[in-house]
């Protein structure tokens, strides 16, 4: 009937709308972010002010990039570059939710996943000529640290330089 052609018309018009913010439903805003070293015991200070002693379980804003410190007595200090990614959810979005919910997620950060996932990072004993490395979820090395924080090096530090721009741009409006 007439009717119910308009009801599927309207219904897959405002399909986009409905679905719209997909990452930010299925995702959330928030990850829950695992640090580990080898050995274990590593004390990890976060750039934005947590910190835990590895292994550990953090929640992390997806969209904030930030630094890791790990630190444990008789290995060399190491910090890393946690990068903020566009993840799958991003293209999905863009198909299913429209421009409207890919802007929703792109705004809050939703589409994103922290890297590397998981932080493991094996450490290297002080005095030694070996490198840190970060491992993958098998303990398998991706890379030295040194190599990773090299290729997300000017992308971290623009996000952070962004990040304490915008702290700082809050803060004064409620001291106002």
């Amino acid at each position: 009937t007439r009717m119910k052609k308009i009801y599927r018309v309207a219904s897959a018009a405002m399909l986009p709308f409905a679905i719209g913010g997909c990452a930010t439903v299925i995702n959330g805003t928030s990850q829950d972010y695992e640090m580990a070293s080898t050995p274990e015991g590593a004390k990890v200070t976060l750039s934005n002010g947590q910190s835990c002693t590895a292994p550990c379980k953090v929640s992390l804003k997806r969209r904030n990039d930030l630094t890791a410190t790990l630190e444990l007595a008789g290995y060399k200090s190491e910090k890393v570059y946690i990068q903020s990614r566009t993840g799958g959810a991003g293209l999905g979005n863009v198909l299913l939710g429209g421009v409207i919910g890919a802007g929703v997620d792109a705004s809050n950060g939703s589409m994103n996943s922290l890297y590397p996932r998981p932080l493991n990072v094996k450490l290297a004993a002080e005095g030694s000529s070996d490198e840190a490395a970060i491992l993958d979820k098998k303990g398998e090395v991706i890379a030295t640290v040194a190599a990773h924080n090299a290729k997300v090096r000017a992308d971290v530090e623009k996000g952070l330089t962004e990040q304490q721009v915008k702290a700082d741009k809050k803060a004064a409006k409620e001291n106002r």
